[in-house]
């Protein structure tokens, strides 16, 4: 089945409503979420696109008019998956191998509803070991999903996965003043502690923290 670049937006900003806020929208709703992000689109038009995506049964809506994605064989698009370059254990000092030129040791596929504001080619995944981060819902063996970073970019107060002396860890980036930076767990378990570096120290920020897919997801 066909779709139109447009109805193929508003779909895949139903799926990323659905997930993110886990709850239905109505057409208004969707339209104050699509306006929130900066899409220019008249309530009207979206209520048009929701119309035409209802008669090709991709959606439906109840007696409130909520409306609720439908996974049948009607809309089978192979374009909408991707791959993700999946770079080992998190802690392994191989797993960000990317940054040397290496090359990945798998790959996830993904949909590309679930990161449509990101350019795939800039996406990476590692997966998780410990419990480190478990707080923001990073658990042990979770695959966690990266943007490569360009550098220049401020990277307080986000999670981020960080390259020191070989080794990669998953953390939160906070610039303590003097010029000490420190890699923050967020964990339940109090063995975990924060990792104290100075800015002039010669490390690699590999990429700031997208999405977590936990492992019971995404492994049958």
């Amino acid at each position: 089945m066909k779709l139109t670049s447009k109805q193929r937006n508003i779909l895949e900003s139903i799926r990323d409503f659905t997930d993110n806020r886990r709850e239905n929208p109505t057409s208004y709703r969707l339209h104050k979420h699509l306006s929130s992000m900066g899409v220019e689109e008249s309530l009207k038009s979206i209520m048009q696109v929701i119309e035409a995506l209802e008669k090709k049964e991709l959606i439906r809506r109840d007696g409130e008019k909520r409306i609720y994605l439908v996974e049948n064989e009607n809309y089978a698009d192979l374009q909408s998956v991707f791959s993700v370059p999946l770079y080992g254990l998190a802690s392994c000092g191989e797993a960000l191998a990317y940054a040397d030129g290496g090359v990945a040791d798998d790959f996830l596929q993904i949909s590309k509803s679930l990161f449509y504001k990101s350019d795939p080619k800039r996406l990476f995944a590692v997966k998780a070991l410990g419990d480190s981060m478990n707080k923001v819902g990073i658990n042990d063996g979770d695959y966690v999903i990266f943007e490569k970073s360009e550098g220049t970019e401020d990277f307080n107060g986000k999670a981020v996965v960080a390259v020191i002396n070989g080794m990669a860890t998953i953390k939160r980036f906070k610039k303590l003043g003097d010029g000490v930076i420190g890699l923050f767990p967020e964990s339940t378990n109090k063995t975990h502690h924060p990792i104290y570096i100075s800015e002039n120290d010669s490390i690699l920020i590999a990429g700031v923290f997208k999405k977590v897919l936990p492992v019971a997801f995404v492994s049958i």
